[in-house]
């Protein structure tokens, strides 16, 4: 997931065996491009999406793909896995192999899961500096009691770990239905928290990661592009 960004005069050399001397000189001579601009600054910072011609043959044309996943239950949140069926298997999308995960779900949990090939847009949702919320519909096997809210508003402490989680908001929909949003994610960290009050989750279902909520015409287990608005959210 790393970011590729390198010096325009060390990506040319290195992707087309010219020594870095000639190279500077086809610079000087304006007959590199990238992203349709003649560049002469040897050195220039590109990255995996840069694109990138020398004397009008492409030397990189990547494109940034963001994807928006409807996760079915009993399905990994993982691109290789010997016994169970991945998010990637259920694309059919010829750059997947290409993909990361954007924040994993469980085994057992559905809804909203992003993947993408752009690890600097991946680590700006997932960093605990921006504290993006994620939105959870969760289905638990004990009524609520309206002492929850507090609970999860001041955080838990869990021992095991030795840390005190960020504080939640709850909000009761129903007796057995609740809307939890988190800025962080611990292990298990939703049903953990209910376990407190001895009430395990029947259902835990991911509704939006911070403005980008999923869309409701995916079926489960259909994915789709995101749109520019929601890349940009």
């Amino acid at each position: 997931m790393q970011s590729k960004r390198a010096r325009l005069d060390r990506f040319i050399s290195a992707t087309t065996g010219i020594n870095r001397k000639h190279v500077r000189l086809l610079l000087a001579k304006g007959l590199v491009e990238v992203d349709g601009k003649v560049a002469r600054d040897i050195d220039q910072i590109i990255d995996q999406f840069s694109h990138i011609c020398l004397e009008g043959k492409v030397l990189r044309a990547n494109a940034p793909s963001y994807v928006m996943l409807h996760k079915p239950i009993g399905v990994v949140s993982a691109t290789v896995d010997d016994k169970h069926k991945t998010v990637i298997d259920l694309l059919t999308r010829a750059d997947k192999t290409q993909l990361h995960i954007v924040g994993r779900l469980d085994l057992n949990t559905s809804g909203l899961l992003l993947l993408t090939n752009d690890s600097r847009w991946s680590k700006r949702l997932m960093s605990p500096e921006h504290k993006v919320a994620k939105l959870y519909r969760v289905t638990l096997q004990n009524p609520l009691d309206p002492t929850y809210v507090d609970a999860f508003a001041k955080g838990m402490y869990f021992g095991y770990e030795d840390i005190t989680t960020a504080p939640a908001k709850l909000e009761i929909v129903d007796s057995h239905t609740a809307l939890v949003t988190l800025i962080e994610g611990r292990y298990h960290q939703i049903k953990r928290m209910f376990g407190r009050f001895r009430n395990p989750v029947v259902a835990l279902h991911r509704i939006s990661v911070g403005d980008i909520v999923l869309d409701p015409q995916l079926a489960v287990g259909e994915s789709r592009e995101l749109t520019p608005a929601e890349v940009n959210a």
